[in-house]
């Protein structure tokens, strides 16, 4: 288990990282976002144990995180960083070794992963012979070849096209099914709803959406109901809670305050004919991320 215990990092008079407090547990995969320069690459490090807290503590399985544990971490950076003079092999043996791993086991982890992205035929390639998205490959699999307790990825699916990130995924379901703790970072936050059951979101270092993704969605409250009738797109502006209203090519998109306005816009869709459509669903993840972060800057 990783516990983040309400870390502080300073440097001199600036702040940071806030009071960043977390519980993450095997098999669970957890969301740590925010736009770019909000601290998530110090939070990283911290909760890695490369930088020392000013205040709180990281423990890992109860014990206080440190560069002891680097053999059991896995960290794929947002900035690529291979040594693309290296061949792929010589890369693995190299961060393999730094891991304190055997050279058969490199070997043997590096031809399973190599396989499971399907360029088992580039070990002996240079790395900067390969493609943006191999090479990514080949950065994701230098990140796992420890077989880590501890996973940190950092945008992983930037730049892929649909089916490599399908692979990335099933590796990382993967791993999830194996007990791994995975701590994940993306503005794509499709992927984020998908993985993740909790987050935290920094802005300017501090956490501003702190919880479980289902309970963030009920507390942010703000619903939009998709019609698709024959509607007076004037008149639903002037029900109650209803804050903006959107003629889509297919259907309209009514957004309202909270499920206390649903009744008087169904009333209203009930009067109508060739009704096909009626659906109420929660803020998407972007929505509330953008409220939120839009909202936090506006107050500073």
């Amino acid at each position: 288990m990783l516990e983040v215990n309400n870390v502080e990092l300073r440097y001199g008079d600036f702040i940071a990282v806030h009071h960043l407090s977390f519980t993450l547990r095997p098999g669970e995969i957890f969301g740590l976002l925010g736009t770019n320069g909000a601290g998530k690459t110090t939070s990283f490090r911290v909760i890695m144990g490369l930088l020392e807290p000013s205040q709180g503590e990281v423990r890992y399985f109860g014990e206080k995180i440190g560069y002891h544990n680097v053999d059991d971490i896995g960290y794929m950076i947002e900035e690529r960083s291979l040594l693309t003079k290296m061949k792929v092999k010589d890369l693995m043996l190299y961060v393999g070794q730094l891991k304190s791993m055997d050279k058969p086991t490199i070997m043997k982890r590096m031809d399973y992963w190599l396989a499971f992205f399907e360029i088992e035929d580039y070990k002996d390639k240079m790395i900067k012979e390969l493609s943006k998205g191999n090479q990514q490959k080949i950065q994701f699999i230098s990140a796992i070849i420890n077989d880590p307790k501890l996973l940190v990825l950092d945008e992983p699916f930037s730049g892929l096209d649909p089916l490599n990130t399908d692979l990335f995924v099933r590796a990382i379901r993967q791993f999830q099914a194996e007990g791994k703790m995975i701590i994940f970072s993306s503005h794509q936050l499709d992927h984020v709803e998908s993985f993740c059951e909790k987050i935290v979101v920094l802005e300017k270092g501090r956490p501003i959406i702190d919880g479980y993704i289902n309970q963030v969605k009920k507390d942010f409250q703000k619903l939009t109901i998709n019609i698709s009738a024959d509607v007076d797109v004037d008149y639903l502006k002037q029900l109650p809670g209803v804050y903006s209203v959107t003629n889509n090519s297919t259907h309209v998109k009514v957004k309202i305050e909270s499920n206390e306005f649903i009744e008087p816009v169904f009333e209203y869709v009930k009067t109508l004919d060739n009704v096909m459509r009626f659906e109420v669903e929660e803020a998407s993840l972007s929505e509330i991320f953008v409220a939120k972060v839009g909202g936090s800057r506006e107050k500073v």
